[in-house]
């Protein structure tokens, strides 16, 4: 048989190899930022290319030697080794000395030459004489010093020079930055186009003033405030940069469009608490030029039949102050609970800078009602106030973090047209935090007391039950409360329920979940109620979907299980 020759044998060597699957790259050598570059780097190589030829070989190390410059190391060594079974490509690799930086030379001339957000973006730049040279380092503060020029207004900013060299034989690197910002231009005279809304209440959401120094955070601020208000369909902020050769202030166009008057929505959902419900709601964003808007709603499920109609009416701070006018009518019937509740409230509304919700409140509230063995009319002005705060970071419809909490204080009195005397108090918290990928935690706990003179005068809509999807799963929703001489339940003056789950995401947006929840509503002393089970809750496009088997450890044999079965948000 012939033998092949040298060419053919050279041409083996680089084009026969084995299978991709059946190769794996080992880099040895390294650890720490250099190891991570280098893998970075080689994360670029398509696994489908994988073998131990020749060629394959002076591919990494072209990648390896590339990831090593970039952080100053001139002189790396590689070799390779392959092994016995040809399944496994070694890269041992020496990094050699590394570059230092020898002479380092950043000026910035012009306006922004004392300018604190450049000299700290060069101070944090880790641009060292005597540090390693790392090349990531002089391109992200040479385009970091571009960015904030155009960020701040310095639009004539331009590079007189920049320059890194290096003399890989000394192992010294120069960096010579010179940037010339020009004048920094001043916001201008600003313009508005297609409102319908009053133009001095969407002037007053204008974050700068005609001849501050520009500054585009200003104008994304400008442009999101805008769009918060819901009164426009669409909206642009942006500056006239064909005035920049011939005078310093920028006029600012802001082009709007009116949002639809009317919007309506309509829904379906289902719960185990009141089963089938259907939802419409009626908004008009904006009613007239001055900004007022009106929203309602009309629920509907077998227990439970409510409307609410609100009107609010924005003052000089648009978007943090306003006043609302609202009101609601309510039917409940519902195990040993008849009443028909009016409520008409007149509320003042702040959203403060620091994410807190504050309203002050004055509610007149008529219901009637049978609650177990007491039919009445009740008539109760109460003024309070509440304050919320909501916190969240979502990812992929998912909340990854957040928590709510909320306080609400109300007072009644028969001075004030109340039937008793009567401080509520009601507070909430809840938590959700992830722990990775694959685990969520969600605690929850919820309290109210009344502090009446006669409680047998306090309406059912005013007294506090437990029990069901939101509160103690397992039980009966409203099912837990104190009970009158007949058997009925009688609602309570005080309630504490809490919630402990843990979640595991099974795959995509499915996850499992195990659950505690215990509490209870009582007059004196509470009889702890417990239930726990398990479920499953999917991330579904239109919302959190949660299914729940929940065991009441303190039911009456034979009503222990519960199936819960809710469609809403988690906070």
């Amino acid at each position: 048989m012939r033998s092949p020759s040298l060419p053919a044998l050279i041409l083996l060597t680089f084009f026969s190899a084995p299978s991709l699957a059946d190769v794996d790259l080992d880099l040895q050598g390294l650890a720490g930022p250099l190891k991570k570059n280098v893998n970075s780097y080689l994360a670029a190589i398509p696994e489908k290319d994988y073998s131990t030829t020749l060629r394959f070989q002076s591919r990494v190390k072209k990648e390896v030697v590339q990831a090593l410059n970039a952080l100053g190391y001139y002189h790396p060594t590689v070799r390779f080794s392959v092994s016995d079974d040809q399944d496994e490509l070694v890269i041992h690799v020496s990094a050699g000395p590394v570059t230092t930086i020898k002479q380092l030379d950043i000026d910035i001339s012009g306006e922004a030459q004392d300018d604190k957000d450049f000299l700290n973006l060069i101070k944090n730049s880790g641009l060292k004489v005597g540090e390693a040279l790392n090349h990531s380092q002089y391109d992200n503060l040479k385009s970091d010093i571009s960015s904030l020029a155009l960020q701040k207004g310095y639009f004539n900013g331009h590079y007189d020079t920049s320059r890194l060299g290096v003399s890989p034989e000394l192992n010294e690197a120069a960096i010579t930055l010179h940037f010339d910002s020009g004048i920094r231009y001043n916001f201008g005279k600003t313009t508005i186009e297609g409102s319908q809304i009053e133009m001095q209440r969407v002037a007053s959401l204008q974050p700068y003033h005609e001849g501050e120094p520009y500054d585009v955070r200003k104008v994304g601020r400008f442009n999101q405030t805008l769009s918060s208000t819901e009164w426009f369909s669409s909206v642009l902020v942006e500056p006239d940069l064909s005035h920049l050769d011939s005078e310093r202030d920028l006029p600012v166009k802001v082009s709007l469009a009116p949002q639809a008057r009317n919007q309506i929505e309509t829904g379906l959902g289902y719960s185990t608490d009141v089963g089938p419900r259907m939802t419409l709601s009626w908004k008009q964003p904006w009613v007239n030029k001055y900004g007022h808007s009106f929203d309602s709603r009309f629920s509907i499920s077998g227990p439970e039949q409510a409307v609410t109609l609100g009107y609010n009416i924005p003052l000089e701070d648009v978007l943090h102050q306003y006043y609302r006018l609202s009101y609601g009518m309510k039917h409940v019937d519902d195990r040993d609970t008849k009443s028909i509740e009016s409520n008409l409230s007149v509320e003042r509304h702040w959203r403060l800078d620091d994410g807190w919700h504050r309203t002050l409140f004055t509610r007149y509230l008529i219901e009637n009602y049978q609650q177990g063995e007491l039919d009445d009319v009740g008539h109760f002005v109460l003024p309070g106030m509440t304050f919320t705060r909501t916190r969240t970071r979502v990812t992929d419809s998912l909340i990854t973090w957040g928590d709510k909490q909320s306080i609400t204080l109300e007072y009644g009195d028969p001075a004030l047209f109340s039937e008793t005397q009567i401080l509520r108090v009601l507070a909430g918290t809840s938590w959700i935090r992830t722990y990775g990928s694959n685990h969520r935690g969600l605690l929850r706990v919820n309290g109210g007391a009344n502090f009446a003179e006669n409680f047998a005068r306090v309406a059912p809509s005013l007294r506090f039950f437990a029990g069901g999807d939101s509160s103690i799963r397992g039980y009966g929703y409203e099912s837990i409360s104190p009970r009158d001489s007949t058997g009925a339940l009688a609602g309570a003056k005080y309630m504490v329920t809490s919630s402990l789950e843990y979640q595991y995401r099974i795959t995509g947006d499915w996850w499992g979940a195990v659950f505690v929840d215990t509490g209870d509503a009582f007059d004196t002393t509470p009889d702890w109620k417990t239930g726990t089970g398990f479920g499953v809750r999917w991330v579904s496009p239109v919302g959190p979907l949660r299914l729940d088997f929940a065991w009441g450890l303190d039911e009456d044999p034979g009503d222990q299980f519960r199936i819960h079965f809710t469609l809403g948000p988690e906070l």
